[in-house]
């Protein structure tokens, strides 16, 4: 794999390279492989992509506890409530994409009183 300047998690999707292509490592095993993806796919629709975070939450949202018990639970629980956050916010985003970049502006200001956003997941 090339030297990216820092130390990276497995998987993660790294700044852009110059000349607009992302460089995105992919695991299996132990064996890792950089590989060149294209910068923009075309007909990309960010409302659509925010359209789907918003169904990933809502698929959270309902999701069914297995059955465990214990630190187990407390731990599935907490990544539950940690999925709902990310999909909601990221469910939520305006999007705008310019000259290639995409933006996404999350308002992460309280709501105003009386008004009602979504609630987490039910930790039954």
């Amino acid at each position: 794999m090339p030297d990216l300047g820092r130390s990276r998690r497995p998987g993660s999707v790294g700044p852009p390279a110059r000349g607009g292509a992302l460089l995105a490592a992919f695991c299996v095993s132990a064996d890792c492989a950089a590989v060149m993806v294209a910068a923009m796919p075309e007909g990309f629709d960010a409302d659509e992509m925010i359209a789907r975070f918003r169904e990933r939450a809502g698929a959270v949202r309902r999701r069914g506890l297995p059955p465990v018990e214990g630190a187990e639970r407390q731990m599935i629980l907490r990544q539950m409530q940690l999925d709902f956050q990310d999909f909601a916010m990221l469910g939520d985003a305006e999007a705008s994409l310019e000259d290639g970049i995409l933006t996404l502006r999350i308002d992460l200001r309280p709501a105003p009183e009386g008004a009602e956003g979504p609630a987490a997941p039910d930790p039954a």
